[in-house]
């Protein structure tokens, strides 16, 4: 390590979770298909060897305008509890003074795990600041059990590796929280025809999914893992799969469609009239899928899938986005991304 070095990260969010909800404790076992995509996350930490550092980590989270302090020798998460837990989990040098700086462009509470995607490239980000390295998949893993474990939340575990692995995947989780991770690869034509046909709408509210994930287990019962509405969503992910490869959009479309149906029926709450006014305006273009992603709620995002016409796409984006927000997307054929660099002369 350099007197001064700065260490990148990026990670991309998740869209069109087939299969979500499979992905839990309460499930079991699973099968989710999902699809990376940017605006990615970006963690920066600038790094100073400094051998008396009393304020050694200095955190800014762009997105909420907060700079602070973090204190690794307290247990007690305040601010930005993922990041802090993050930060104190991880272990680095005692003489260096780093100054992590946080950003993306997905709204916070947008259901596209984007905390996931901040937590998966800033645990790699200060990785590197260690010898030997984690791999993709254990950083997924890692960021997975500090927010399930370390603060006892609700969480699949989709986003983490949509954001580590990037790509288009079919997960296997044969037993909670251990998967099976089986990238969906594509010729161009496939891959380029999805990325024109695929629109994400924010509607404008974030929302906890912690929260929606407990009205949900409530009504499963005392075997969740045999629920039908559950083995239906598996049953998605594996046809989405196919329908991927094959490249047929009025199968994928339908299995879009299909999924959110079954969201409405694990609970009335995780498809809210914003949903279903986008999805009769999606409509009425022409389009041929919509999926609530996440969890869903009374906030969040959901996916459109038109059916090629671009000039009916952008008319129907013109109508949402006097009403809601269009986020714009492209697909990420990467995931995880960390990489050093040093600062410019005289810095």
């Amino acid at each position: 390590m350099t007197a001064y070095t700065i260490v990148n990260a990026v990670a991309p969010i998740r869209v069109c979770d087939i299969g979500g909800w499979t992905d839990t404790w309460f499930s079991g076992s699973g099968a989710i298909f999902n699809i990376a995509v940017y605006p990615y996350a970006e963690v920066q930490i600038h790094c100073r060897t400094e051998l008396d550092s009393s304020d050694q980590v200095g955190l800014t989270v762009e997105n909420f305008g907060d700079t602070y302090s973090v204190d690794r020798k307290t247990s007690t998460y305040s601010k930005h509890p993922l990041l802090e837990a993050a930060i104190d989990l991880m272990s680095f040098p005692e003489d260096l003074n780093i100054r992590i700086n946080i950003y993306s462009d997905a709204p916070p509470g947008a259901s596209t795990g984007t905390s996931a995607a901040v937590s998966v490239a800033l645990i790699a980000a200060l990785d590197a600041l260690t010898t030997g390295r984690l791999t993709p998949h254990e950083v997924a893993q890692l960021a997975h059990f500090i927010e399930t474990e370390k603060l006892g939340l609700e969480c699949g575990i989709q986003d983490q590796i949509a954001s580590a692995y990037g790509g288009i995947n079919f997960i296997d989780m044969h037993s909670y929280p251990r998967a099976v991770v089986s990238p969906v690869q594509v010729p161009n034509n496939i891959w380029w025809e999805l990325e024109r046909r695929l629109s994400v709408i924010y509607i404008g509210a974030p929302h906890s999914s912690s929260v929606i994930h407990q009205r949900v287990i409530s009504g499963l019962g005392e075997s969740p893992e045999e629920d039908k509405r559950l083995n239906k969503m598996r049953r998605l992910a594996r046809k989405a799969k196919d329908a991927m490869f094959e490249g047929d959009w009025i199968m994928l479309g339908t299995i879009m469609n299909e999924n959110t149906d079954v969201q409405r029926m694990l609970h009335p709450d995780l498809v809210c009239p914003s949903f279903e006014e986008i999805i009769s305006i999606a409509g009425s273009y022409g389009a041929l899928g919509c999926k609530v992603n996440g969890a869903g709620g009374d906030g969040g995002s959901i996916t459109i899938l038109s059916d090629g016409d671009m000039s009916r796409k952008r008319a129907m984006l013109r109508e949402l986005g006097g009403r809601f927000t269009v986020l714009p997307i492209y697909l990420a054929r990467q995931g995880l991304r960390i990489w050093k660099t040093s600062p410019r002369s005289g810095d």
